[in-house]
């Protein structure tokens, strides 16, 4: 268990598209934005938990269809997100204006939405956590549900962390409406590579 939380924590801090998520936003939007978007991804992370457990991750393996489906689907979307931070560094407002800021309950849903449809994290789980399970050691579905409760808490603690650089990048930025235009740009283009790098995701890589 020792060793799971550990190598979690570093799978954690390893540059990814989820801590860079985490990153981008609470240096648009504070730091509270980083953890809406945190609770989104973990909240992700709990159906990608529970989709190997019940065995649907290793279906989903077997099907490039639906693995292509995905991925298109998890581009598009983050496609999406560029073209509002695009929109976004255009205007002249302060960062946090009621008509720039999502809000919460939205980031939320970005966080979910990009977790969910990006299918490398679930062949991941199905990857990794298996590896950690002992049939000698009780119900395997269970060891599954454990061991991916522990992968959320290391990642909270990692991506709360995160979430406090970026409230203090993003008060460096909200000090001229040039670097608030340069962080909504350069979060575009984050996005649109995280994109490309989805979209051009093979099954076993």
């Amino acid at each position: 268990m020792a060793a799971f939380f550990a190598t979690a924590l570093l799978l954690g801090v390893a540059p990814g598209p989820d801590n860079i998520f985490v990153l981008t936003q609470s240096t648009l939007y504070g730091a509270r934005a980083g953890i809406a978007v945190t609770i989104g991804l973990v909240s992700g992370l709990c159906v990608h938990t529970t989709a190997v457990a019940l065995g649907v991750a290793a279906l989903l393996q077997s099907l490039p269809a639906a693995f292509t489906a995905l991925k298109i689907l998890g581009a598009a979307y983050l496609l999406h997100l560029a073209r509002l931070c695009f929109l976004a560094g255009t205007t002249k407002a302060d960062l946090l204006r009621k008509g720039d800021f999502p809000g919460y309950a939205a980031l939320y849903r970005r966080g979910v939405v990009m977790n969910v449809t990006n299918p490398k994290v679930t062949l991941f789980f199905l990857a990794f956590l298996p590896r950690f399970c002992d049939a000698g050691r009780g119900n395997v579905f269970w060891q599954t549900i454990m061991l991916g409760g522990l992968f959320i808490c290391a990642t909270i603690l990692v991506f709360f962390s995160v979430a406090g650089l970026g409230g203090r990048l993003a008060a460096w930025f909200a000090r001229s409406q040039r670097g608030q235009a340069l962080a909504h740009r350069l979060t575009g283009l984050i996005f649109i590579a995280l994109a490309l790098s989805l979209l051009f995701a093979e099954v076993g890589g």
